[in-house]
């Protein structure tokens, strides 16, 4: 019994089913009301009494008024959707209840006026009463539990009284109708099923399309977002340049790229590790995006790389005056982990101030002038000009070129050497890189050095200036061998373990060996810089400061490191001589340095009145055109051979 009532009960837990059923039967059941109209109209023509009015004329007047009613009510119902699932729930249970009375109101009636008709009219009221009662079931099939209930309330009815009426002569029709209303109940359960079943499956489906498409942006996210700052990327960015250069062609100055390259980035990361450079990343990160206009995109293209696209009227000026406002902002130190970080910048801006730049042309532009302001000497604004394209596309073809040249053997070494301040004797040589093999012509080494820092190609290079170095002055008796170590090298990890590899396959003593460093990378990394000082001192080697006195090295740094020698800068020789201001400075650098133990070596001497005061000045060793240029060593070997004779010839006079 309690699984017939659940069988018949209307069940709204779930708002989705119950939605679809509603949208479903809705549709049918202004058909189901018109039938019942049409069937009571009928059945009334049919057993008309003008005697019996209330019978045959108001009772079905009531009863078609009522559907007609209920049938104009659902065709005026709005669409599910707008509906609340409450409301609907209502309508429902109003249904199923309306649904059995009305039913029973029928049936009452025709039960009612049947025996007032001929056989004829008994026959066509049956007809009637069981066709409506099979078009209501399947009208209402969607709606299992007001189907269900008509179907058992008419059958019920129907058998009950025709099972006795006319002495029984109607009960095969009972008991075809009682079949029928059996299919009906079965085919109507399992409709529902399917239909529930259909619901379900298309609610999973719906689901599963959520998570597909919420996953979907979420690998779009990824894919358009850095990682680390949450700021678009360059992927994000290009896509956004390409819809810019889909649409119709912006106004002049209304479209601006802003692209930014921190300077001294890889030194944090090298020196701190990637941990404090991820976090210094984040917080400039945080500052740029503060400082951005809501008409600006900033976004991350690159390891220490962003870009801005500027959108709005006067685009360069604007663009202009807020990369001045963010280069003052990546100088600001950052705290991390209790190290004060502090990295520059080099902007570059680019505005569509001519016809040729596309969206796409800008970023290019903002980039080309960026490396202008890198290579003017960093944290400085370079806004595009075309002929920086020309300078870029030169350092490109310098970077290609020394790539070959290294592999085509075009490179070579020249020697020059650094006598005894007292005694003339040449008591060191300087390896100095010269690429005279070049196929498009001999390249100064100022013009060619900077680029294979920045591309990274200087290490090769020094590496091949330190070998051939190597072998070449092995024989050469007891010279010292002094070479420069680029910045680039000295942040390289693996920089000790070349050297040391170098000097076991060329078999080259490690005292005689000496590097220079300048005073400038020496500031910037001075925990680096302690640290391969003392490996390299631990192996013999010696280390000298290059450029004394064109930076700021104070006393207590020059006490840290331990350097051997300091090598005065030529500029400090421009107008030395007895008395003057230059004498004055190169003389108290020169005590400066013998105060701390080290040697002085004065490069860039040209005349015989600098050595001179550099000798009474207490330098220890020269170096200059006045005791020889730089020179190929199958030129140095048979000079230092007559350097050697003329001094023993002449003690006194330097050999020239």
């Amino acid at each position: 019994m309690r699984a017939f009532t659940e069988f018949l009960k209307l069940d709204t837990s779930d708002a989705e089913l119950t939605r679809a059923q509603f949208r479903s039967f809705s549709s049918q059941m202004p058909l189901l009301y018109g039938i019942l109209v049409c069937n009571a109209l009928a059945i009334a023509i049919e057993f008309f009494d003008a005697g019996q009015l209330f019978k045959t004329l108001l009772m079905p007047a009531f009863i078609g008024g009522l559907a007609l009613w209920r049938g104009v009510w659902w065709w005026q119902q709005p669409d599910p959707a707008s509906l609340s699932d409450s409301y609907i729930a209502t309508c429902l249970a109003r249904t199923c209840r309306l649904a059995v009375a009305m039913t029973l109101a029928f049936e009452a009636w025709c039960i009612w006026v049947y025996q007032d008709g001929d056989p004829y009219a008994r026959g066509n009221l049956t007809f009637f009463l069981g066709l409506t009662e099979v078009s209501t079931v399947f009208c209402l099939m969607t709606l299992r539990a007001a189907a269900m209930r008509v179907a058992v309330v008419s059958t019920f009815s129907f058998a009950f009284y025709f099972s006795w009426a006319e002495d029984g002569r109607m009960l095969s029709q009972s008991v075809v109708l009682s079949l029928v209303c059996a299919g009906m109940v079965v085919v109507t359960h399992r409709y529902n099923l399917s239909f529930s079943e259909l619901i379900r499956s298309q609610r999973i489906l719906r689901t599963r399309q959520l998570e597909t498409e919420k996953l979907s942006e979420e690998n779009r996210r990824i894919a358009f977002s850095d990682p680390l700052s949450g700021l678009p990327n360059r992927r994000e960015l290009l896509s956004r340049l390409d819809r810019l250069e889909g649409g119709p062609d912006p106004v002049r100055d209304t479209l601006a790229v802003i692209f930014i390259d921190l300077d001294g980035f890889k030194a944090v990361n090298d020196e701190h590790g990637h941990q404090a450079g991820d976090a210094l990343i984040r917080s400039i990160c945080q500052r740029l995006s503060r400082h951005c206009p809501a008409h600006a995109r900033l976004a991350r293209v690159g390891g220490d790389e962003f870009a801005i696209l500027f959108e709005g009227h006067s685009a360069e000026a604007e663009a202009i005056a807020l990369a001045s406002t963010l280069l003052e902002e990546i100088s600001l130190p950052v705290l991390v982990e209790r190290h004060v970080l502090q990295v520059g910048g080099s902007i570059g801006v680019a505005a569509n101030t001519d016809m040729a730049a596309t969206p796409r042309e800008l970023l290019r532009r903002a980039d080309t002038a960026m490396y202008h302001a890198k290579t003017q000497g960093k944290g400085q604004i370079a806004v595009y000009d075309a002929d920086f394209d020309e300078g870029r596309l030169r350092r490109l073809a310098v970077e290609t070129q020394i790539g070959r040249g290294l592999s085509r053997g075009e490179f070579d070494v020249h020697y020059q050497p650094e006598v005894d301040a007292q005694t003339g004797e040449v008591v060191a040589v300087e390896a100095l890189l010269r690429w005279p093999r070049r196929p498009e012509g001999p390249l100064p080494p100022d013009e060619f050095i900077e680029i294979a820092e920045a591309t990274g190609q200087i290490h090769p290079l020094g590496m091949f200036v330190l070998e051939r170095a190597c072998r070449d002055i092995a024989p050469l008796g007891s010279l010292r061998l002094s070479v420069n170590v680029s910045p680039a090298q000295f942040r390289d990890s693996h920089f000790e373990r070349q050297v040391a590899h170098v000097l076991e396959q060329t078999r080259f003593p490690p005292e005689r060996l000496q590097f220079e460093i300048t005073e400038g990378y020496l500031l910037a990394n001075p925990e680096r810089v302690v640290r391969a000082v003392e490996t390299f001192k631990a192996r013999g080697m010696s280390i000298a400061l290059d450029d004394f006195g064109t930076g700021f090295t104070s006393i207590h740094y020059l006490r840290s490191y331990g350097f051997s020698h300091i090598k005065i800068d030529k500029s400090l020789l421009d107008g030395l001589a007895p008395g003057s201001k230059a004498a004055m400075l190169v003389t108290g650098a020169i005590m400066l340095a013998c105060g701390l133990d080290m040697r002085v070596i004065a490069e860039g001497v040209e005349t015989e009145e600098q050595a001179n005061l550099l000798r009474r000045a207490g330098c220890h060793e020269l170096q200059g055109y006045l005791f020889g240029r730089p020179m190929a060593l199958a030129e140095f070997v048979p000079w230092i051979e007559r350097a050697m004779r003329s001094l023993a010839q002449d003690p006194v006079r330097i050999a020239i």
